[in-house]
């Protein structure tokens, strides 16, 4: 295929380089995956063959090969996530261990690994600047931890390793997104579906629609364990059916995933042994803020007490509001029985808000608002440029500087997305690319039936702020080097600037500007906004202990020696062992996702060992809420200074130095521990 003819294989000539999708078939990916990785081996060659190593011939050198791979795959793998097809799925087979392969040529090539030795062996020496200094100390770095140093035995092993390793994330999340798209549940008798509010029962009209049902309502899965129609629905039998649905994912003919978990296991385990390390989980840490697995268990297992304590007395709580004549709690009734209590103490009802939190306005006068009065940033939408998918809409992002860059947003879930939400780039920030950014944040919102307003739960506004604060962290990118851009930073770090951009849903200031009534303007009324911010610590030891679950499940898996790993051969009697070693085996608090979907860890998420990072990244986050209150909340100067010290660098300099360039010290736990309800003084 010819340049002409593929249009991965020169620049985009739309806006922001961003990737003409009118011009691009499923048929241009692979043969685009395949030039670009043979020009970039070409490059690597030409690299190794240059004279004496310099910085500029051999790092920056590097730093600018792969320009058709890196085109191609960040569409690609956007495609893959969220627009998947049986083509894009075959591709995606096909292309994971030739792009395993290709980056172990290239991190295990022993020329180019002695150049880089060199340069970093007199790096003292070269006159860089602080950020080109850093940038040969990663590359050196991430050598070494790929392998460069092994010898041709064990290398060869690491790369059988790392190619079937590919394939097999790449199952799990192909066996995970049917699955859960075949576990939604049908219901047939619309009185079954009491409780749901209207808008969310015509959604589950339309998803049976667009499913091919000839009737009925299709009630579709989140990503999570825990299913939000749980806390409405007045239907027993169907709560627990969608709960069990939720539960027993993965476990199912074609999309059991239980068999490809325990190899995916077992082959992190004989890698991380092959690269000097006792366990996966070390071998992660080691390259993060953390520093190590041990300090990582301690700070989780520190807060299980606490956390259980404080779920159990929320049991007991909602146990007793249900009266002495309701049936035992089980898990499906959890939600419901505690929702019915929050309305009670706070006065406040989910369903009562959603009228208030209409998607548009929630984004433009919430989430825009929000960063134009902290950061000076404005947003205009651009209809005229093409997307994947026709639900995908563009924003152009600009300052006092110029134009920024261009934020997408990707809103509706459907059968050809997974689960969840997040941020990725289209085009990375580069000032010696010349490139500004292309982010997109995606979401996996129930789509309203047509002519339907688009309102949310308080839960999905949060999201629609968390995400937003990643998308951030990549459009204030200012870095030379692409390795460094936007969110390249620790996966423990990677989550900060996420979880501080939520505080803004609560501030009064952007309430009072997105919470109105989508018919008729009218401003949320003040007693259910006060009850709505004073009801939304409420669950924090459910939320806490289902979330340390999943965390320490993760670490348990990941701190597996091989001969251990070889051991496990029903993962839900590991799973449930390793739950009741940490002390979080609660009947009625599973984790908040169980092995067999937990496609952070062992889909193609990158959190493996590494889902410990939200809570390990809400301690800089509770500790940046307190300095923000401390100075004023929501003012220019402090989001000036933020942006400056934290958004802006990205991974050019040392997170934790990043962190104290802002607070000033470093971080204390104490904000968090209040957050959580357990503070003990």
């Amino acid at each position: 295929m010819t340049t002409a003819e593929n249009p991965f294989l020169t620049p985009s000539a739309l806006p922001f380089a961003l990737p003409d999708t009118t011009r691009i078939r499923d048929d241009h990916y692979l043969p685009a995956f395949e030039a670009g990785m043979a020009q970039q081996r070409a490059e690597v060659a030409a690299i190794v063959a240059d004279d004496e190593p310099t910085f500029e011939n051999t790092v920056a050198a590097l730093e600018r090969s792969g320009a058709v791979l890196d085109r191609v795959s960040a569409l690609f793998f956007t495609r893959v996530s969220a627009h998947t097809s049986p083509a894009i799925a075959e591709i995606e087979a096909r292309v994971a261990p030739l792009l395993a392969a290709h980056a172990d040529a290239i991190r295990l090539d022993p020329e180019l690994f002695a150049r880089i030795d060199a340069l970093h062996a007199r790096r003292d020496t070269l006159g860089l600047d602080a950020e080109s200094r850093r940038l040969l100390e990663r590359h050196h770095r991430d050598m070494v931890r790929a392998g460069a140093q092994l010898g041709a035995t064990e290398q060869a092993r690491l790369r059988e390793l790392n190619e079937e390793l590919s394939g097999l994330t790449t199952a799990f999340g192909a066996m995970l997104l049917a699955g859960a798209n075949a576990a939604a549940v049908h219901v047939t008798d619309r009185s079954r579906l009491d409780g749901l509010s209207d808008d969310a029962v015509a959604a589950a009209a339309a998803a049976a629609t667009d499913r091919g049902y000839d009737d009925g309502w299709l009630l579709t899965l989140v990503l999570p364990t825990g299913q939000p129609a749980l806390a409405s629905l007045t239907d027993r039998t169907l709560r627990e059916e969608l709960h069990r649905a939720s539960v027993t994912r993965g476990q199912h003919g074609e999309h059991d995933t239980r068999e490809t978990v325990l190899r995916i296991v077992r082959v992190r385990a004989e890698r991380a042994r092959l690269l000097g390390y006792p366990d996966h989980a070390s071998y992660v840490i080691d390259d993060a803020t953390a520093g190590t697995a041990q300090a990582v268990r301690e700070m989780l297992e520190s807060l299980v007490r606490g956390a259980v304590a404080n779920a159990e007395r929320e049991l007991a709580e909602i146990a007793e509001s249900a009266g002495p004549d309701a049936a035992p709690i089980e898990p499906w009734d959890r939600a419901r029985y505690a929702e019915r209590y929050r309305r009670e103490r706070f006065d406040v009802d989910d369903a009562a808000l959603r009228p208030y939190l209409q998607v548009d306005r929630v984004i433009t006068d919430g989430v825009f608002r929000a960063a134009a009065e902290l950061y000076g940033v404005r947003f205009a939408e651009r209809t005229d440029l093409p997307a994947y998918h026709p639900d995908v809409r563009w924003w152009e992002v600009s300052d006092d500087s110029g134009v920024l860059g261009l934020f997408g947003a990707d809103l509706w879930a459907r059968p050809s997305k997974r689960g969840g939400a997040w941020m990725n780039s289209l085009v990375a920030q580069s000032a010696l690319l010349g490139t500004r950014p292309v982010v997109l944040n995606t979401l996996n919102l129930v789509k309203p039936a047509a002519g339907e307003p688009a309102l949310l739960s308080l839960d999905e506004v949060r999201t629609l702020f968390h995400e937003f604060g990643h998308a951030l962290h990549a459009l204030f990118s200012d870095v030379e080097y692409p390795t460094f851009s936007g969110t390249s930073v620790p996966r423990d770090f990677v989550e900060f600037p996420s979880q501080v951009n939520e505080m803004w849903l609560a501030d009064r200031q952007i309430l009072a500007s997105f919470a109105r009534h989508h018919a008729t303007g009218e401003p949320l009324p003040p007693e259910l906004l006060s009850a709505a911010l004073a009801a939304r610590g409420y669950g924090e030891g459910f939320a806490t202990t289902e979330y340390l679950a999943a965390a320490l499940l993760d670490q348990a898996w990941h701190r597996l020696t091989p001969e251990e790993a070889d051991a496990v051969v029903d993962p839900g009697a590991f799973e449930q062992q390793a739950l009741e070693a940490a002390g979080v085996a609660h009947p009625l608090i599973p984790p908040r996702y169980r092995t067999t979907y937990f496609n952070h860890v062992f889909g193609g998420s990158g959190y493996a060992a590494a889902y410990y990072s939200y809570i390990w990244a809400e301690v800089l986050d509770a500790d940046t809420v307190a300095w923000f209150g401390e100075h004023g909340g929501l003012r220019r100067e402090n989001g000036d200074r933020f942006r400056r010290e934290v958004l802006s660098r990205g991974g050019s300099v040392d997170a934790m130095a990043a962190y104290r360039a802002f607070r000033g010290r470093d971080p204390r736990i104490e904000p968090l521990l209040d957050r959580l309800g357990l503070a003990t003084g």
